[in-house]
């Protein structure tokens, strides 16, 4: 799939030189950052499930409000 995202200067000259470096296309090296970020995310949410998993998720958001609410200025 093709598409048009816009990136900092700065990002995108960092790119073409990583993929020159690895020989690998500009289409290549995005996918595989991406893939990347993607897994990374996955394990990071796996992770989280593990360790709340058994906790009962309305009352934990109900929890984390009530601590978010006093600490507020109202």
């Amino acid at each position: 799939m093709k598409t048009a995202v816009s990136i900092p200067d700065e990002v995108f000259m960092e790119a073409e030189a990583l993929a020159r470096r690895c020989h690998v296309s500009r289409s290549q090296l995005y996918a595989t950052a991406l893939r990347a970020l993607i897994a990374q995310d996955a394990e990071v949410t796996r992770r989280l499930d593990d360790v709340y998993g058994d906790v009962n998720s309305d009352r934990a958001v109900t929890i984390a409000a009530h601590r978010v609410f006093a600490a507020s200025e109202w």
